[in-house]
C-alpha cells in the first residue's frame, strides 16, 4: 500500500511542531540557567519534584477521568496480562503485556548491545526507555489541531473524546514504563557508579565552596540543640521530640518484623519495593478513583451532579500534573547550559559518540515501528484480542516509537551518576529531539495500518 507524499505533510508538520515545542522549551531552560534563574543544584531538586509529585498528579487526573467501569476493559491490552472478558467469551489464550513486553525486550537489547559494542552505560537505558509521556502528549495535541486522526474515528465519536482517550492510553503506558525505569534503570547505569562517587565528591566541594563565598558556613546560627540550618524544624521542641521518638520506635519495630521474615519473603519484599514508586502509586490511585463509581462522581462530575471535589481538589491535581512535561524538559535545558559552559572553558562537558547516537536512533525510530505496526495490525484485524477501538490500536502501534525518555535526566540524578554522564545525556536528548520529526513516518504508517484494520471490523 503506497503512501503519497502529500499524506506525509500533515503528520510531518505535527511532528515538527511537537519537536520544536520540546526544543524551544529546552532553550528556555538554557536561558534560565544562563541568567542564573535556575541553578544546576536547584534543577536536580526540580527533577525529583517532577517525578515524585507532578507525574503522579498527572496520572491521577488523566487515568481517573478517563477510566471507569464501562471503559476499563479498553486498558487491559495496554496494562494487564489477562483479559477476563475475552477469556470468558472467546476462550482465548492469555496474552503477554504489550507495555511490559516491549520495554523488557528493549532493556535486553540495550544491555546486549552495550556489552557487545562497549558502549557507554547511558546507552542501555536510552534504548530501553522511550518518551512515553511528554512527547506523546505534545504530539497528540498537535494531531488534535490538524485533525489528522479523524479518519480513524468510529461511531460518531468526537475527536476531542478520542484524543483524551489516546492520552490516557499513553499515560497508562507511561506508568508501566516509569515503574520499570526506576526499578531497572539504576542497574543499567551501574557501570558509571565508580565515576559518580568521585564526581559527587567534586560536586560537594563545589557546593561547599559556594557556601563559603556566600558566608553561610562561617556565620552559621547556633541554637540550644546545635547548628540551625535550612533543614532545622520550625516546630517547637515539645512537638518535634515526641514525633521523632514515635518515628524511631516505628522504624525499629518495622526493622525487627522484617528481620524475622524468611529469606525468600525478604527477597520478595525487596523486589516489590523496587517497583513501588510515586508514578505507580499515582496510577493506582487514579485507577481506584476511576473504577469506583462513587469516587469517580465525587472527583469528576459537575458540582451540581455530586462532584463536590471537582472544582477545587480535582482542579488542583490537574494544575499540578500539567506542570510535569514542561518542567522536566526545562531541567534538560539547565543541564545542557552547564555542559555548554564547561565546553566554553575547555573542560570535560560530556561526549555523545556518533555510534551510540546512530544505534539508539535506528532502534527507536526505525526498528520498533517496523515491529509494532505490523504486529498490532495483525492482532487487531485477525484476532479478537483487542477491543474494537481504533484509537487504542493507533496508540499501541506508536508506544515503542520515539526518542529516549526525558526522565533519563531524573534517573541520572536519583542514581548519583557522574556529572559528565548527566551532561552527555542532556546533549544526547537535545540531539534526539532535533531529529524527532522522523516520527512522522511511523505516525503515517500507524494511521494507514489502523484504517486497514478498521476495514476488517
Amino acid at each position: 500500500m503506497g503512501v503519497a507524499a502529500g499524506e506525509l505533510i500533515v503528520p510531518f508538520t505535527g511532528a515538527i511542531q511537537a519537536a520544536f515545542s520540546v526544543l524551544l522549551t529546552i532553550a528556555f531552560g538554557v536561558v534560565a540557567a544562563q541568567c542564573n534563574l535556575l541553578s544546576p543544584k536547584a534543577a536536580k531538586e526540580v527533577s525529583k519534584l517532577c517525578v515524585r509529585m507532578f507525574l503522579p498528579a498527572l496520572l491521577i487526573y488523566k487515568i481517573g477521568s478517563n477510566l471507569h467501569q464501562d471503559t476499563g476493559v479498553r486498558y487491559v491490552p495496554v496494562l494487564s496480562k489477562f483479559n477476563p472478558t475475552i477469556q470468558l467469551t472467546e476462550s482465548k489464550l492469555t496474552r503477554t503485556v504489550w507495555s511490559i513486553s516491549y520495554t523488557l525486550l528493549s532493556v535486553f537489547v540495550g544491555r546486549l548491545l552495550t556489552r557487545i559494542f562497549k558502549l557507554p552505560a547511558w546507552v542501555a537505558p536510552a534504548i530501553a526507555f522511550n518518551n512515553t509521556t511528554s512527547l506523546p502528549l505534545l504530539l497528540i495535541q498537535s494531531l488534535k489541531q490538524t485533525q489528522i486522526l479523524d479518519a480513524i474515528l468510529i461511531g460518531g465519536e468526537s475527536g476531542s473524546q478520542a484524543m483524551d482517550r489516546a492520552e490516557s492510553y499513553f499515560l497508562v503506558n507511561a506508568m508501566v514504563s516509569n515503574s520499570l525505569t526506576f526499578a531497572i534503570g539504576p542497574g543499567l547505569l551501574r557501570p558509571g557508579d565508580e565515576d559518580a562517587s568521585d564526581e559527587q565528591g567534586g560536586e560537594d566541594d563545589e557546593d561547599n565552596g559556594q557556601a563559603n563565598e556566600d558566608g553561610e558556613s562561617s556565620d552559621m546560627e547556633r541554637g540550644p540543640e546545635g547548628i540551625i540550618d535550612e533543614e532545622t524544624s520550625l516546630l517547637p521542641q515539645r512537638i518535634t521530640k515526641p514525633a521523632n521518638r514515635i518515628e524511631k520506635k516505628g522504624y525499629l519495630k518495622t526493622q525487627k518484623w522484617y528481620n524475622n521474615l524468611s529469606p525468600w519473603l525478604q527477597e520478595t519484599l525487596n523486589i516489590t519495593w523496587q517497583f513501588a514508586n510515586a508514578p505507580l502509586l499515582g496510577a493506582i490511585v487514579g485507577a481506584v478513583i476511576g473504577l469506583t463509581p462513587a469516587l469517580h462522581r465525587l472527583f469528576f462530575s459537575p458540582s451540581n451532579e455530586g462532584g463536590y471535589l471537582n472544582a477545587w481538589l480535582t482542579t488542583a491535581i490537574k494544575n499540578i500534573g500539567e506542570l510535569f512535561a514542561t518542567t522536566q524538559i526545562i531541567v534538560v535545558g539547565v543541564k545542557l547550559s552547564k555542559s555548554m559552559l564547561r565546553m566554553k572553558r575547555g573542560e570535560d562537558s560530556g561526549e555523545v559518540r556518533k555510534g551510540s547516537l546512530a544505534i539508539v536512533t535506528l532502534i527507536r525510530f526505525i526498528i520498533w515501528p517496523l515491529i509494532s505496526i505490523p504486529l498490532i495490525w495483525v492482532v487487531a484485524s485477525k484476532t479478537k484480542l483487542l477491543d474494537a477501538d481504533p484509537m487504542l490500536w493507533f496508540s499501541m502501534m506508536l508506544m515503542p516509537t520515539g526518542p529516549p525518555a526525558m526522565i533519563l535526566v531524573a534517573l541520572t540524578d536519583v542514581t548519583g551518576a557522574a556529572e559528565s554522564m548527566k551532561m552527555t545525556v542532556a546533549k544526547f536528548l537535545t540531539i534526539s529531539y532535533a531529529i524527532t520529526p522522523m516520527i512522522c513516518f511511523a505516525v503515517v504508517g500507524a494511521l494507514k495500518a489502523t484504517e486497514a484494520a478498521i476495514e476488517h471490523m
